[in-house]
Parts: C-alpha cells; sequence; structure tokens
C-alpha cells in the first residue's frame, strides 16, 4: 500500500458570528471557499480558537502548525493604531479577535511560520508591526466593495513569484486601506487609485505575503489566485 504524507497543517484563526442557521447560535467559522482553497492546495485547513493571549501561550499554540493563513473579518478597533476618534462605518469591532488575530501575527513572525493574510489579515499585520489604517476610504465612490479591479504587482516579490503575474484582478471588499505602514513593510502591489494592496516583509525568514484583496472568492476559476495558497502550502511543507 503507498503512504501518502499528511497534509502540512494551516492554521486559521476563526471568526465570531453572532447567529448561523445550521448551528442555532454564535459559532466561529471561516470561508468555505477559503479553506476549500487550502484543501487544494494541499494543506489541512485547522480552525483556531481566539483564546485571550493572556490566558494562552499563542506561541506553543502555533507551534504545532506549519503555516498560519490570517482571514478576512471585521473591523480592527481604531484605538489598536493609535487613533482617538471613531468613523461611524467602522463595523463588527471584537476586541477578543483583535487582541488574538495581532498577537497570531506577531508570534507568527517571530517563529518564522510561513504566512498568508488576507484583507483584514493584511490589516492586521500592518498594525501589529505598528502601521496605521485609514478608517475609511470615503464612501461608494472610492470604496472596494464587491468590485474586481485591476491590481499592479512589483516585480521580484513573493507575490509575483506566486501568481506569476505582473497584473492581475483583485476581489475586493474593503472600505478601509493601510495608511501609515508598519516597520520594515514593503508595498507590493496597489490599485490604480494608490490603495496599498500588498504587503511583504524584505529579509522575513519565513514565508511572508498579504494581500488587501480576497483571493479565495475566485480561486476555483484563477491560477493565479489559488497560487497564493499553493504558495503558503508550498512554503509549509519543509516545515511539516
Amino acid at each position: 500500500m503507498t503512504r501518502t504524507h499528511p497534509r502540512p497543517l494551516i492554521a486559521i484563526p476563526a471568526r465570531f458570528a453572532a447567529t448561523t442557521s445550521a448551528l442555532r447560535y454564535a459559532a466561529e467559522v471561516n470561508a468555505r471557499a477559503l479553506v476549500e482553497a487550502v484543501w487544494r492546495a494541499g494543506g489541512e485547513p485547522v480552525s483556531v480558537h481566539p483564546a485571550d493571549p493572556a490566558g494562552a501561550d499563542v506561541a506553543e499554540r502555533l507551534a504545532r502548525f506549519d503555516g498560519v493563513l490570517l482571514p478576512g473579518g471585521g473591523d480592527l478597533a481604531p484605538h489598536r493604531y493609535g487613533a482617538t476618534d471613531t468613523h461611524d462605518s467602522v463595523y463588527d469591532v471584537d476586541d477578543l479577535q483583535d487582541v488574538f488575530d495581532l498577537e497570531v501575527a506577531r508570534q507568527a513572525m517571530d517563529l518564522g511560520l510561513p504566512l498568508l493574510a488576507v484583507c483584514r489579515g493584511l490589516q492586521v499585520v500592518n498594525v501589529a508591526l505598528g502601521g496605521s489604517l485609514e478608517q475609511d476610504m470615503g464612501g461608494a465612490d472610492r470604496e472596494h466593495r464587491y468590485i474586481v479591479h485591476p491590481v499592479a504587482i512589483q516585480r521580484g516579490t513573493l507575490l509575483e513569484q506566486a501568481t506569476g503575474a505582473e497584473k492581475t484582478d483583485a476581489s475586493c471588499y474593503h472600505h478601509q486601506r493601510v495608511d501609515r505602514l508598519g516597520g520594515g513593510l514593503t508595498v507590493t502591489a496597489r490599485a490604480a487609485d494608490g490603495t496599498v494592496e500588498g504587503l511583504e516583509l524584505p529579509g522575513h525568514p519565513g514565508w511572508f505575503t498579504a494581500v488587501q484583496w480576497h483571493p479565495e472568492d475566485t480561486a476555483d476559476q484563477d491560477p493565479a489566485q489559488q497560487a497564493l495558497f499553493d504558495a503558503l502550502v508550498q512554503a509549509a511543507h519543509p516545515r511539516h
């Protein structure tokens, strides 16, 4: 009998949902398209319970995994990046979600774990490294919700290596964007309006790239988007 190698374990912090019809009450969830993209890539997607880092060793919890995927979700609380006022459009803020995601980002970086950050995930990494966010991009004529638009990718980046492209069609759903860059981060992709669409950390010991869009939305049809998940799982294999 031929033995197959176990799939690398990819940790995906769960998102809190107030209600889910199948489970009747509040739940912890991850987007099915995201989980399926990791599975297609050959990884084992594992939903991770967000627990207060003060009562749980996040580094110890992550050490058993081979890679991390920081997914999309609601907005970070503005005070996390030093803002004193909150824009009316800020939504779905959850303190536990924030503190856990920020610690996961920091520990994944410190441990050198392969890390793919998506949408909110990109913003979490930026804030974890001391950056800030523009709380609202300016309304329906400027926000990037329910749109697919071209994004220009910098040559020589991990993002270009993964996607094999200098331009890609990105499925976006966000009303916030990077303002001040976190320490050491470089921009790897931008939309036509200048919005930061990709970030990387040169010199980081583990594979890491972040995108502001949702590659899982079109990954089952667009090889360039699926390639991001493939690259994460491939980077996780040596650790596995």
